[in-house]
């Protein structure tokens, strides 16, 4: 891999006083706080009702962990908008565009799309991230001469652009339910159980020259994609870490797991692993209400991505009926055509008020629809990284995001109303400030190493462009 010259030292924090006009905390609001961040990038002290000092910002916010996300398929937006000789275009004839674009792809390009990726998110207001990362191997199948040549490219794009990483290097064996073998365009993915494992080792020891931020979990891909006795396998290897794993997402999907396994996908898995906040789960937009209410129940996090599974047609995830029972829920871009915390966020209310006929969903007696997608989002995007994150409050990251109170549409606002506010009518513009485990990412509403990572980014795109 190319050595890139343009990163950011990520381990060298210093203390720093961040002074908010108000802030989220975990009780509710307050004003005039300080922020307190150590030398380590954790929040040492909140106070409230301080005197203005240190680093100056508006309204300030826990910033959410971007739970789910393939990077290298941002590099695809707006390739696949056209009819292909299919009679009706779905998931699946996607699916085989994105095979033939990972042909070209090297491991270069792809730590110089994660990278881009990165920055976005964090401009967009997203303090860390949980990548899914399945691009494990050369076009024809075979491993690179470092088996974690792929996932190294994952972490140097991190060190580029200073974002928290739970890498989830993903288990993926099977064509299908049937175990038939991967077709051409997965083969970059495959893996028995013993090279998976030393893949996972591998890619472990270079997360460990990432800050102590930086976490290692697995990802079984699917039930599609692995078979029942592979999920203990991944549980184990897991350890203490986090579990992903995308389920019921389409509807053939569905059929093809009850027809092998002999239930739906989600009631298969209820039935059949320890289900606990240590589970994540993508997706989940083709479920019964039972099955709805017997998941959030487990604890487990619903990664929910709005914007690809509105591109992708797969379905809307029952938000009311999982928040009403107690379900915990985190966002993710996925294919980040377009990575946008606060159109994500509206995405998941528009959808629900488009199926119910009504508004103000997710809302509560006690707090406005902004204020439970934005906690919400903040909280279960934390759990499903493994991330000590997710609230304002003394030791955890300084995962934080400040709202630009200059913005015209926010300025003067107050409370849950400016959050009703950034996620209705607002996008990436409303953002000023970012850190990410206290690395002070966006200033001013951008990146400080936006110009390298934009540069590599434009050199992949054009050779992609002479190459498809």
């Amino acid at each position: 891999m190319r050595k890139h010259n343009n990163s950011v030292n990520m381990k060298m924090n210093t203390e720093q006083m961040i002074w908010a006009r108000q802030a989220l905390l975990p009780n509710g609001w307050a004003n005039d706080v300080l922020v307190h961040v150590d030398a380590l990038g954790q929040i040492a002290s909140v106070t409230s009702g301080a005197p203005r000092q240190g680093h100056v910002v508006d309204t300030l916010l826990p910033a959410p962990v971007n739970l789910h996300s393939h990077a290298f398929q941002r590099a695809m937006a707006g390739m696949t908008e056209a009819r292909g000789p299919d009679p009706r275009d779905t998931f699946w004839t996607w699916r085989r565009l994105m095979f033939r674009f990972l042909d070209h792809l090297t491991p270069d390009d792809a730590r110089a799309i994660a990278a881009m990726v990165q920055m976005e998110m964090l401009e967009a207001g997203f303090g860390a991230l949980a990548e899914f990362h399945y691009l494990h191997h050369q076009p024809d199948g075979r491993p690179y001469d470092k088996l974690s040549e792929m996932a190294d490219g994952m972490c140097a794009a991190a060190e580029q652009s200073g974002m928290g990483l739970t890498l989830l290097p993903v288990l993926y064996r099977f064509g299908g339910c049937d175990r038939r073998p991967l077709a051409p365009g997965q083969r970059r993915f495959g893996n028995d159980r013993d090279r998976f494992a030393q893949l996972v080792a591998e890619s472990g020891k270079t997360l460990a020259t990432l800050p102590a931020d930086s976490a290692l979990g697995i990802a079984p891909h699917s039930l599609r994609a692995v078979q029942p006795d592979d999920l203990a396998f991944c549980i184990d290897l897991a350890g203490s870490g986090v579990v992903h794993m995308h389920l019921a997402e389409q509807q053939e999907e569905v059929t093809e797991v009850q027809a092998s396994l002999g239930a739906r996908p989600v009631e298969w898995l209820l039935d059949n692993a320890a289900l606990s906040d240590r589970w994540c789960l993508i997706h989940c937009t083709q479920m019964t209400p039972s099955e709805t209410v017997a998941l959030a129940r487990t604890g487990a996090v619903a990664g929910l991505c709005p914007m690809t599974e509105a591109s992708l047609g797969d379905g809307i995830f029952d938000g009311a009926r999982f928040v009403e029972h107690g379900g915990r829920f985190g966002i993710g871009s996925d294919s980040n055509i377009r990575i946008s915390l606060t159109e994500e966020l509206r995405g998941l209310e528009y959808s629900q008020r488009l199926r119910d006929h009504s508004r103000a969903v997710l809302a509560t007696p006690d707090h406005s629809t902004g204020h439970v997608l934005w906690q919400g989002a903040a909280r279960g995007g934390a759990l499903a990284a493994g991330r000590a994150a997710g609230k304002i409050s003394s030791g955890l990251w300084a995962d934080l995001v400040a709202l630009d109170g200059h913005h015209p549409d926010l300025e003067g606002r107050d409370g849950d109303l400016i959050l009703d506010t950034a996620i209705f009518s607002g996008d990436t513009r409303c953002i000023a400030d970012v850190w990410s485990a206290g690395r002070h990412m966006v200033r001013a509403g951008e990146h400080v190493n936006k110009a390298g990572i934009v540069a590599e980014y434009r050199r992949v795109l054009a050779r992609l462009r002479d190459v498809m």
